[in-house]
């Protein structure tokens, strides 16, 4: 693929943002545990690098039962992932397949069994997986919309896989760490919006480590439906949103309504007008970034890095 036409398919991406959409490569790892059933998982395509066919693989002295050793991609050594064991699936046909990926500044490969399509989805059509007991899973998406019997992928939590993976790469704050503190008015919160558990845990010692008082939801739609009863809550009291609400984080990828939307909704209504949202995601790289200033949000920051967290807050309540 030419230069200029990867640009036009990453700028064609990027405007699917702005329809409330998105792709999601999907992709079999084997038999699901105790079934002979393949069942559908799904990446964000923004997350992908490239796909190939699985190059020679050199093992790792010590490295973790998961890393099947070290790729050399291009000239860069990149570890890869057995991702059918970590979900418990078993690759009959063999792991023919590699996804290279980049994700929270980082690259790593996940070898899969064999990759299917990549499907274009309103993120309307993706539902939370929490409480349905797939730890490593953030959400479902339904394939074909809400046709009796659609197809389903699950949508791994990579954030998680990663952190069990390399502990030492993806630490959170340590309890008791102290960061610069930050004021924020009285009795105001900041609204953190993120799908994975393990990013939520991460946000909330963070923000605990910068003694900021916040509220955790689980997805954009659940940080806009508290928006708005905070909204009401503060009129009822004769004050502005603004004494409720000093900033709004949110992650980007998240079932029934993303962070893009999330922002946009925030920016075009006159009842949140000086409330800044940071964007805090793992999908890093320039076109994110400028899409994130074209939706209106007030700061862009890659996870995760507690003090850049903090920095940027800091920054943003500042200003």
């Amino acid at each position: 693929m030419n230069s200029n036409s990867a640009m036009r398919e990453i700028d064609e991406r990027t405007n699917l943002t702005g329809k409330s959409m998105f792709e999601l490569l999907l992709f079999r790892l084997g038999e699901a545990n105790g079934t002979t059933k393949r069942e559908l998982f799904g990446i964000n395509v923004f997350k992908v690098r490239e796909i190939m066919v699985m190059p020679e693989i050199t093992a790792m002295v010590n490295a973790p039962p998961s890393v099947m050793g070290v790729a050399n991609i291009r000239g860069q050594m990149i570890p890869v992932i057995n991702l059918p064991l970590i979900t418990g699936c078993n690759p009959t046909k063999g792991l023919g397949i590699l996804l290279v990926t980049e994700f929270a500044r980082t690259t790593q490969a996940f070898a899969v069994e064999e990759v299917n399509e990549i499907v274009r989805l309103e993120w309307k059509q993706v539902l939370s997986a929490e409480g349905t007991g797939g730890g490593l899973v953030t959400s479902i998406a339904r394939l074909d919309g809400n046709a009796e019997n659609t197809r389903l992928a699950q949508v791994l939590d990579v954030e998680q896989i990663l952190r069990d993976v390399f502990p030492d790469q993806h630490q959170s704050v340590p309890e008791g760490v102290v960061l610069s503190a930050t004021s924020i008015p009285p009795g105001a919160v900041v609204l953190a919006a993120d799908d994975s558990a393990v990013a939520r845990l991460m946000i909330e010692q963070g923000l605990k480590a910068m003694s900021i008082p916040f509220i955790m939801t689980k997805s954009g739609k659940e940080a806009w439906e508290k928006l708005d009863a905070l909204s009401a809550e503060a009129k009822q009291q004769g004050k502005s949103v603004k004494d409720k609400v000093a900033l709004v984080l949110t992650d980007l990828e998240m079932p029934e309504m993303d962070g893009f939307t999330l922002t946009r909704n925030i920016k075009q209504d006159s009842r949140f007008s000086g409330i800044p949202v940071i964007i805090h995601s793992s999908l890093t790289g320039i076109t994110n970034e400028s899409h994130v200033r074209s939706v209106g949000a007030d700061a862009y920051v890659a996870k995760f890095v507690a003090e850049e967290l903090g920095a940027t807050i800091r920054r943003v309540l500042e200003r």
